[in-house]
């Protein structure tokens, strides 16, 4: 039985033959970015699924710094792959519909060409002698791969950590051959700290005797320790203080027995040395120092106005996802990628999900059921064909939006008229920016009329996901925070409805919108309605206005309760022109013309700056 307690993302990779592994020798040289040359070189990958006709669903992988070529079985006697639990039939990377590419990565051990394949100046393995390679010189052996494969455009390019490097550079350098790229818990640079992590490691294997300068392949034992010690340093940048305190401090004085010249006194000794000791059977010293100085040489954009740069000059649409527990790539560095896109007005979806895996969470089947339908949401939007058309989006083939609403709330029922009245105040091709989008209902509603920039910003991670099932982009933020990342007069309307409510930073809100905005549409529960007034005089109870079913007074969203009246005492006191107020019962499904602050339940409003 397998010790559950030694196993990690790096469990199920092997040294063991790639039985339906490919190779491509390139005769073309390859000019590197940091001088030298490669006459020649070979790529090991592997191909999951099958091209369709006009070679449209081709999705290239990414592997992180000690992947290779195999990201998962082929077939049931197969051995499993690195990304098993993503990439599969039916999976969130589905080979029944999409044609799955992985290369092992220049500088690699697993077949393409790297530091222990011959040097053909020499005969023997190029060792040290293997020249620096960068993150551009990987994908320009990828880029030549999908030519030989006959592929014009990707689908996507989907890549995590390093691999996460590597998408951004097809993003912003070849923008023109794929529709869509996915970086995967990375960052536009290393953080310093991050850096330091891998100059420890690589002093490690230098310091090792028996690496010999780099030619050891020929003294039959290589700087096993060193490459250990450099893999368990690794190990613990890749766990979470949360991942580790769960995983090792129950039985922190009752270590595995494993066989180690490496200290196990403790649990996570064992753990640690249980991972470096297997890592020197599969992977190379050499490649360990080639690829992590191509990930510590990698720098998009050090400061915001050089990554700005970088960005804009990709043309794809975006998906990004960190871990809030990631403290080798930590969220802030995802979060600047998506800022810089947002101000570069690019199609992209963001968010940071929130795990206690750290950076290995990609890799983990724990916030599979979040990053996996992320994925999967993005790669069929991609593909022309969304997961879950909604009844939302009239004739798209109508499956109901499934929130539920209890009797009493405004939301009740299929038929939004609050929906429908703010969609009739949106001009026709209007670009929209929904604060606080939920599932994207209103969004979706826009979508199937027409309108082609749209975006979503929203908070529940759900909700996010749900969507991207309906086609959308959605960015995950905290309203309270602001919206620096928008320029003034992004959007021709940003809507806040059904939120103005649960907000703590009312003016802050309110002044963004209208800076982003040309104008604003602003909805809300009318506290001052009849049936409130009435349960609150008669009955001696709070009202029931609830942003979502099953909310009472001490566990609701809501944090503010205003009437219609409030509203327009506070746009007249911040200098806010109120261009048009639409009163409505939801109740009775009708507009309201008279006494709205006492006949309307529901208030929305046309303002601007």
């Amino acid at each position: 039985m397998t010790d559950t307690s030694l196993l990690s993302s790096d469990s199920e990779r092997h040294a063991r033959p790639l039985k339906f592994a490919h190779n491509l020798l390139m005769e073309e040289p390859l000019d590197l970015e940091r001088g030298g040359c490669l006459t020649q070189v070979n790529v090991t990958y592997e191909t999951y699924g099958r091209l369709n006709a006009d070679r449209s669903n081709a999705v290239l992988l990414c592997h992180a710094l000690s992947g290779d070529s195999h990201v998962a079985a082929h077939t049931s006697d197969d051995d499993p792959g690195w990304w098993d639990i993503a990439v599969g039939p039916g999976k969130a990377i589905d080979t029944d519909r999409y044609f799955v590419i992985c290369p092992n990565v220049l500088g690699g051990c697993r077949g393409t060409t790297g530091p222990n394949s011959f040097n053909p100046k020499t005969g023997k393995p190029y060792g040290a002698d293997f020249p620096v390679i960068t993150v551009g010189d990987i994908v320009e052996v990828q880029r030549r791969l999908v030519d030989h494969l006959g592929i014009d455009r990707l689908l996507a390019v989907v890549g995590g950590s390093l691999g996460g490097h590597m998408a951004l550079t097809w993003a912003t350098r070849h923008s023109d051959r794929l529709l869509g790229v996915a970086p995967v818990a990375t960052s536009a640079c290393l953080t310093s700290q991050a850096l330091a992590f891998d100059v420890v490691g690589r002093n490690a294997i230098l310091r090792d005797p028996n690496y010999l300068e780099g030619q050891y392949y020929e003294s039959g034992h290589g700087p096993l320790v060193g490459l250990a010690i450099a893999r368990m340093l690794g190990h613990i940048t890749y766990l979470s203080r949360e991942g580790m305190t769960e995983k090792f401090d129950a039985e922190r004085f009752r270590p595995r027995e494993v066989l180690s010249a490496f200290e196990t006194k403790f649990s996570v000794g064992s753990y640690l040395a249980h991972q470096g000791d297997r890592f020197g059977e599969r992977f190379d010293a050499n490649s360990y120092m080639t690829l992590s100085m191509a990930m510590d040489l990698f720098d998009l954009g050090i400061t915001p106005e050089k990554l700005a740069e970088a960005v804009s000059r990709s043309d794809c649409r975006w998906l990004l996802f960190s871990f809030t527990s990631d403290w080798l790539f930590p969220p802030f560095q995802s979060q600047q990628i998506v800022d810089a896109l947002i101000a570069a007005d690019k199609p992209v979806s963001y968010c940071n999900i929130k795990s206690r895996c750290g950076h290995d969470a990609f890799l983990l089947d724990d916030d599979l059921p979040t990053y996996g339908e992320l994925l999967r949401a993005f790669l069929a939007n991609l593909s022309g064909t969304p997961i879950s058309p909604t009844s939302d989006n009239p004739g798209a083939g109508a499956e109901p939006d499934r929130t539920v609403h209890s009797p009493t709330s405004i939301f009740h029922g299929r038929h939004r008229l609050d929906y429908d009245t703010i969609v009739d105040l949106i001009p026709l091709g209007a670009s929209v920016l929904d604060l606080g989008c939920g599932t994207g209902s209103l969004l979706a509603r826009l979508a199937a009329r027409g309108h082609e920039r749209l975006m979503g910003i929203e908070w529940d991670e759900q909700s996010i996901v749900r969507g991207l099932q309906r086609g959308l982009d959605v960015v995950q933020a905290d309203l309270n925070q602001g919206l620096a990342a928008f320029g003034d007069d992004q959007f021709d309307i940003v809507v806040l409805s059904q939120t103005l409510q649960t907000v703590t930073d009312v003016e802050r809100v309110v002044d963004e919108m209208l800076r982003v905005g040309s104008r604003g549409i602003v909805s809300f529960p009318n506290l001052a309605h009849r049936d409130h007034r009435h349960r609150l005089s008669t009955e001696g109870r709070a009202p029931g206005i609830d942003a979502a079913a099953g909310y009472k007074w001490y566990n609701t969203p809501n944090v503010r309760f205003l009437s219609l009246y409030d509203f327009e005492d506070f746009c007249r006191d911040k200098g806010i022109t109120i261009h048009q107020i639409v009163a409505l019962d939801t109740a009775a499904d009708r507009r309201v013309e008279d006494d709205p602050n006492l006949a309307a339940n529901v208030a929305i409003a046309v303002v601007s700056k």
